[in-house]
């Protein structure tokens, strides 16, 4: 017997809803292992910023630095 187009909706809902409180539980471990090192003395802005650029393709963030780098060098920042 097919299900009804009401129980596949309740059944993609509740899975959705199973992963938001997945999520949920990862994001708050992710941000127990930046307390965790921050009570190490590490600076978890800095980690976050290198977990960033750790994401990128090496090309896109030769191409970041270098924009970082002309701008600062336009504003007199180097």
């Amino acid at each position: 017997m097919a299900e009804s187009a009401d129980d596949r909706l309740r059944l993609l809902i509740e899975r959705i809803e199973r992963l938001e409180e997945e999520k949920k539980g990862i994001a708050d471990d992710i941000r127990d292992v930046y307390l965790e090192a921050k009570a190490v003395g590490y600076d978890p802005k800095i980690m976050r910023q290198i977990v960033r650029l750790r994401k990128m393709k090496p090309d896109d963030r030769s191409e970041q630095d270098m924009l970082l780098e002309t701008y600062k060098n336009a504003l007199g920042m180097a």
